[in-house]
């Protein structure tokens, strides 16, 4: 058997962006399903009145809250770097800064986002304004910037520290603080031309939140579960008892005795003293990353997998604002249009989702088992097998196979034979399954599950995946390059394994002969592989690409999809010649990819995950008209754009301005009207693509802004 390398590895990716009138216009269309209003981990949370609030998040992430944190808008901030902290001067104003010295500004309540220009490329971790002109931002190796202009221009200053920065407040205009690692604490009195090191004697080295209630009395909080407190404006600081045991992320206080830290595994803790004593209370089991109070009463908190709490009794008690668990998604599948199921697990619980509405909304089904569910089949509406294991603690009973034929409202588990962990199911018929898993595991039943047999594999390495495109031929994959073929239904299997240290995780043929498989290698970050065949296994075509790669899935003989780390989905068009990469909105792991028709599909991950399409996930195509209706001048411009249509059409007019990644960034809607002037200074320089649409014609722009 003979494998084909590709001769440019890890660069076989074709990104297709429509930048021309004949090309479609073209943008990502994966959304969240679960959980809502999203699922990137949260790292700062601000109000700047009780209704209205913003958090900031992974992957650019900025949502919105208009009325106290009951619904949630995802903003476009315009980029996908990590946001880690935001703060607003006014309803209007806002920053947010993040990785590679991202920060933005909004001056219209969040509607878009400018990239300012920070001069660094050190992480920013925090952001904090004195008033609507004056503000500073830190982050990684002692850097501190401030502006004296509202964001307009960025000067470094000196920290007299080499140390990743975390946290900044300021207690007047002068006199501010900002903590790191090593226990760094500095000072400065006099609006940071000087910062100078004061002493804090945490042992543990990583400060990671600071706040000063009034002018003398501070507290800092450590990632090893440390408080620290100041009544001397920062001179000297306390140790107060602890003995948590757990990382704190956050501290935020309402008035002088009333503080709130947010942390590790949900922990939120209270004090009513001034620190001297504090309760412990425990929301959930995300860790929490941000707190912050809008009065004594009421305060968020937001974290892990976009976890937004609320409280409105002075943290008594906290309600979630999102919906969706931490749990693991290992895998989809759809018996009809309308009817899904997700399974996964967290070790101690198995975890269930089912949808009748095409993923709007999902329902957590009892399991009855502890154990990780690693795969999902139905054979109709009603009668589904779920299968997975524990390896982890005792009692070793693995090879879980949970059965239902209710549709999911009760699942029975059926003796397996084995105590390895299994790891995929499917179906020829209503009545013929196999099952793949640990340690060369491949379970038959010919009796709609209720006896298995074990089917003699020839391996004992773990096998990942199970594909049969008709009654008798199948494969099975696995750890160290294993590849198995059966024609004869199971009863005996060839082996087709390729010589590598890559595991295969998913394997999906389209007909008897020609396949693919993906999978790879943790190795400087991850590598990925996608295998294809055109004779049935004998030989293998292998493009590498960057990352880990977990399921794959064709809709048709050419259309298929790759999904995999850091939230990777890649799409190939032409049966794998070449594979785009698309956006999916996150960078938590995708772990398998399932489509109901050709463009309507959905792919779940860490997390929770469940993201969904509906135009298979690149594009959104929309005809250009081969005569031109509109005109756009100036192009390039600099602050303000006309768009002028020639034929005067009439009827209202819906003007989308996106940015290169397909970011919406500006949008509206104008009367009937045939020519209209539109303000873009807020834009930054680069090149966008503006969507012109009315009832009868839709036009595609390019538009370069100096």
């Amino acid at each position: 058997m003979g494998v084909t390398l590709s001769s440019n590895p890890v660069k076989n990716i074709s990104v297709s962006i429509c930048l021309s009138l004949i090309s479609a216009f073209a943008f990502s269309q994966w959304t969240w399903q679960n959980p809502l209003p999203q699922g990137n981990s949260l790292n700062s949370i601000y109000f700047i009145d009780p209704n209205t609030g913003y958090a900031a998040g992974d992957y650019g992430t900025i949502i919105k809250s208009r009325d106290g944190g009951i619904s949630w808008t995802i903003l476009p901030s315009g980029t996908t770097n990590d946001l880690h902290s935001v703060f607003f001067t006014d309803a209007n104003k806002g920053y947010a800064v993040g990785y590679a010295g991202t920060i933005l500004k909004t001056i219209n309540g969040g509607a878009t986002w400018t990239d300012l220009l920070s001069g660094t490329t050190n992480l920013l971790r925090s952001v904090y304004f004195t008033d609507a002109a004056i503000g500073y931002a830190l982050g990684n190796g002692g850097t501190i910037l401030k502006t004296s202009n509202g964001g307009a221009n960025w000067n470094a200053q000196t920290s007299e520290t080499a140390k990743n920065l975390y946290s900044i407040c300021f207690t007047d205009a002068n006199t501010g603080y900002a903590v790191g690692e090593g226990g760094t604490i500095i000072k400065t009195t006099d609006g940071g031309i000087n910062w100078t090191p004061q002493s804090s004697g945490a042992l543990d080295g990583m400060l990671i939140s600071v706040c000063f209630p009034d002018a003398n009395t501070g507290y800092a909080v450590s990632w090893g579960g440390a408080i620290l407190k100041t009544i001397d404006a920062g001179s000297t600081w306390t140790t107060l008892s602890g003995g948590y045991f757990q990382s704190f992320y956050s501290v935020s206080f309402s008035d002088n005795n009333t503080g709130y830290i947010a942390g590790q595994n949900g922990s939120i803790l209270k004090t009513i003293d001034g620190g001297t004593t504090w309760t412990l209370f425990t929301s959930r089991r995300a860790d929490l990353f941000s707190v912050f109070f809008t009065d004594t009463s009421t305060g968020y908190a937001v974290g892990e997998d976009g976890t937004i709490l609320k409280t409105s009794d002075e943290g008594i008690t906290w309600s979630a604002l999102s919906n969706g668990t931490v749990n693991y998604l290992k895998s989809v599948y759809f018996p009809d249009a309308n009817t899904g199921y997700a399974v996964g697990g967290d070790g101690t619980i198995g975890t269930i989702l089912k949808t009748t509405n095409g993923g709007t909304t999902w329902t957590a089904l009892s399991s009855g088992t502890d154990y990780y569910l690693f795969s999902v089949f139905f054979t109709d509406t009603n009668t589904g097998y779920a299968v997975g294991g524990n390896g982890t603690a005792p009692p070793m009973h693995n090879g879980s196979i949970l059965r239902t034929t209710n549709g999911g409202t009760t699942w029975t588990t059926v003796s397996s034979g084995t105590m390895e962990i299994l790891s995929s199911v499917c179906f020829t018929d209503a009545d013929t399954g196999y099952v793949a898993g640990g340690n060369g595991t491949i379970l038959k039943t010919s009796n709609g599950g209720t006896t298995w047999t074990s089917l003699p594999s020839g391996t004992t390495n773990g096998l990942e995946s199970v594909s049969f495109p008709d009654a008798h031929t199948g494969y099975v994959v696995g750890n160290a390059g294993t590849i198995l073929k059966t024609s004869d239904g199971g009863t005996t299997w060839t082996d087709l394994s390729i010589s590598t240290t890559y595991v295969f995780w998913s394997v999906f043929f389209t007909n008897a002969n020609t396949g693919y498989i993906v999978g790879g290698q943790y190795l400087s970050g991850g590598v990925g592989i996608i295998l294809k065949t055109t004779d049935g296994g004998i030989t293998w075509t292998a493009l590498y690409y960057d990352t880990m790669l977990n399921s794959v899935f064709f809709t048709d003989a050419n259309t298929g999809y790759a999904v995999g780390g850091t939230g990777t989905i890649y799409k190939t068009v032409n049966g794998g010649s070449t594979w785009t990469a698309q956006t999916s909105g996150t960078r938590n792991r995708l772990q398998c990819v399932y489509f109901t028709t050709g463009n309507t599909g959905y792919a779940v991950g860490d997390g929770e995950t469940i993201l969904k399409t509906t135009n298979g996930g690149t594009f959104i195509e929309e005809t250009v008209s081969p005569e031109q209706t509109y005109i756009l001048y100036p192009n390039p411009a600099d602050e303000k754009i006309t768009i002028l249509d020639k034929k005067k059409l009439p009827g209202e007019t819906a003007i989308t301005i996106f940015n290169i990644t397909g970011t919406k960034v500006m949008q509206y809607e104008i009367g009937d009207r045939n020519a209209v002037e539109l303000d873009i200074s807020i834009l930054a320089k680069g090149i966008y693509l503006v969507k012109i649409q009315t009832r009868m014609i839709i036009e595609c722009r390019k538009l370069v802004v100096n």
